[in-house]
Parts: structure tokens; C-alpha cells; sequence
């Protein structure tokens, strides 16, 4: 995808997902892209995909600048920025960009060197579900491996609460609530044991570090203050329970994972808005990885995948589910990308699973 159609594709993406002060800064951003400047140049002549399925250049450029706001960096630009910016025309928003992006180059271009860092707890809310519906059915401990984990946030998705209402999962007392929009009948409520839990990223980030702090929040949209609270809220949790996150390659680090086999436990391999940012090679890599430890799998040492990922349908992600032995895929609903509905279709449809 060509820079200007990134822009402009992300910017009404931001607009669907109830941002509308971040499709006016992409609107605009993409408006101002020129090669007088060496941002601009950099960003109009990158060398691969820009768009969401490959570099997502422009939540790039946004995340570099609401690094400037958060860290007080940039006093001005903060002064436009939510919940300031409704104050603000097109033409003052221009020109402070303009300066901002002239005055922080060299740290913007910085920052257009590493992709986004996906920390969307919400997304917790469609996970969360799974789980049980596994644990109800093993009845075993479970082991977590998760690909792509970042700060490691939705590694512990069994220390938040989840209130739909009809049904309620996690600590009572968790200071992170979720309450997502949710239609379809929730698995029962089961007994979760996590014996293991552990993740992999490529940059993975430490929630007890500022910088790394930092750059979590920093991806999140400035006009969705909900989303920043309830990811300090995580980043809390996170630092004190430690960051199980390893620096390696997601796939790579996988093999190593399948290789131990854990009679007696549950191993769920899970990735969430992940995937879709590994190469093809490494997805296929994956994907026979998990085959062949799934053909390996036994009664007394089951394996699940557990996939929240784009299906290049626009609205919202697919949520599958394959679990061995048996080795069938099934789908469990559709979630929204920031978790904010989940339609759940899991319970009655059957996942594959067999019982030990």
C-alpha cells in the first residue's frame, strides 16, 4: 500500500473504531507529506508496504507523537491534542504539527524505525471466554504461550475481571474491568490454573521500565482516554507481577516451547492482532510447528491454538480456536480489533476439543 493511501486508509479505520480526532491527524498528516522535509521523505519513499498489513507507517508517526505529548516533550503540541483539540482548526493544527515534526525530527525518525506495540487489554475480553470454555473442558492446568506478547498484558488475563452481565470471570477486585458490548451465550465460569505462563516478542516491553511504559501508552489514541487509564492500570499489574516476556523470535521460540512436552497440562499457544505482522515464511513456519506437535498431542498432553486475528473481513477480527488431538479448526466468534463488542459463538457449536 502507497504511503497517502496508509494514511487515508487508517485515517477513516480510526474513524470506524471511534476516533475521530485520530483521523483528523492522519487526514492532515497525509495532506502535509512532502520531501522537503526528511521525514516526509522517508515516509513517502519507504521501501515496503505501509499500510496496516505491513508497516503501518502512520501509527508510526502517531505513536512518535504522542510520545512528545505524554513525555511533555512538545508543550504546544500537547496543547492541541485531546481533550484540548475541539478548540482547534485545521489551520493551527497544521501549522503546530508542522513545527512539532520540524523540532523532534530526529527523535520522530527515531521512532519510525520500530513497528507499533500492540497492548490492547480489551482484547482480553474474547480470550478470556476461551480459556474457561478449556479449562471447563480439561479440567487440567493450563500452560500459556503467547506469540507476539509485547508487554506481556494479555498474558494475564486471568487477574482481570470480566463482567458481561449475565456472567462474571476473574478477581472481583482486579483494577482491570472489562465490560464489553457481548452477544451470544459465555461459556460457564471454571476453576483456571495457570502453571506457566510466557511470552515472545521481538521488542518486548517491561512494564516497570518509563520508557518502555512510554512506548505502550503512546500507540494508544489520544481520544480514548478509557483505553490509556485501563492500560496504566495493566502496565500496574504487569510491573509487580514481573514481565515473562522473552526477546526472540516469535516462531523460533516456539519450536522450543513445542518441544517440551507437559503430561498432565494443557499447552494453548495464543496470539492476538499478532500474526497478520509476521512474514509469510514464519507464519508457515508456524502453522507446520503447531501441526506437528498437534500430531504429537495425547489425552494426557493436549494442545490448543488459540487465534484472534484479522480475516480481512472489515468489521472487527475472527476468533479460532484448533485443538488436539483431533486437530479441528473452529471458529468462536468475531471480536471488535479493540475489544469493545465480542459475538460469541462458541458454546453449543463444539471446537474440536476432546476430553481427557
Amino acid at each position: 500500500m502507497t504511503p497517502r493511501r496508509a494514511f487515508r486508509s487508517q485515517a477513516a479505520a480510526c474513524a470506524r473504531l471511534g476516533s475521530p480526532f485520530m483521523a483528523r491527524l492522519l487526514g492532515l498528516l497525509c495532506e502535509m507529506l512532502d520531501r522537503d522535509t526528511a521525514l516526509g521523505a522517508r515516509i513517502l519513499d519507504w521501501p515496503g508496504d505501509t499500510g496496516p498489513h505491513g508497516d503501518s507507517v502512520p501509527l508510526r508517526l502517531a505513536g512518535a507523537l504522542h510520545a512528545l505529548v505524554l513525555d511533555g516533550t512538545a508543550p504546544d503540541l500537547a496543547a492541541v491534542y485531546p481533550p484540548r483539540d475541539r478548540t482547534v482548526d485545521d489551520a493551527s493544527l497544521r501549522a503546530i504539527l508542522a513545527d512539532s515534526m520540524a523540532r523532534h525530527a530526529s527523535r520522530l525518525l527515531a521512532w519510525l524505525d520500530q513497528p507499533p506495540q500492540t497492548n490492547e487489554v480489551r482484547r482480553s475480553a474474547a480470550l478470556i471466554p476461551a480459556f474457561h470454555l478449556l479449562a471447563g473442558q480439561y479440567k487440567t492446568p493450563l500452560v500459556l504461550s503467547e506469540l507476539g506478547a509485547s508487554a506481556g498484558l494479555n498474558l494475564f488475563w486471568d487477574r482481570y475481571r470480566l463482567d458481561l452481565g449475565t456472567a462474571a470471570y476473574g478477581p472481583a477486585d482486579s483494577p482491570v474491568i472489562l465490560a464489553p458490548g457481548w452477544t451470544g451465550t459465555p461459556p460457564a465460569p471454571a476453576r483456571i490454573e495457570v502453571a506457566e505462563r510466557a511470552g515472545a516478542d521481538l521488542r518486548p516491553l517491561d512494564g516497570a521500565k518509563p520508557e518502555d511504559r512510554l512506548r505502550a501508552l503512546a500507540y494508544l489514541w489520544p481520544d480514548q482516554p478509557d483505553r490509556i487509564a485501563r492500560t496504566r492500570r495493566a502496565l500496574d499489574l504487569q510491573g509487580l507481577s514481573g514481565a515473562p516476556v522473552t526477546r526472540a523470535d516469535a516462531i523460533d521460540w516456539l519450536r522450543g516451547r513445542l518441544a517440551a512436552r507437559r503430561p498432565g497440562h494443557l499447552h494453548v499457544v495464543y496470539h492476538s492482532i499478532a500474526w497478520q505482522y509476521f512474514p509469510p515464511a514464519a507464519r508457515a513456519a508456524g502453522r507446520a510447528l503447531l501441526a506437528e506437535a498437534g500430531a504429537e498431542a495425547s489425552a494426557d498432553a493436549p494442545l490448543a491454538h488459540l487465534e484472534l486475528e484479522s480475516d480481512g473481513r472489515a468489521e472487527g477480527a475472527a476468533l479460532h480456536l484448533t485443538c488436539w488431538p483431533g486437530g479441528r479448526r473452529r471458529r468462536l466468534g468475531r471480536v471488535d480489533f479493540h475489544g469493545r463488542w465480542v459475538r460469541w459463538s462458541g458454546v453449543g457449536s463444539g471446537h474440536g476439543a476432546r476430553r481427557p
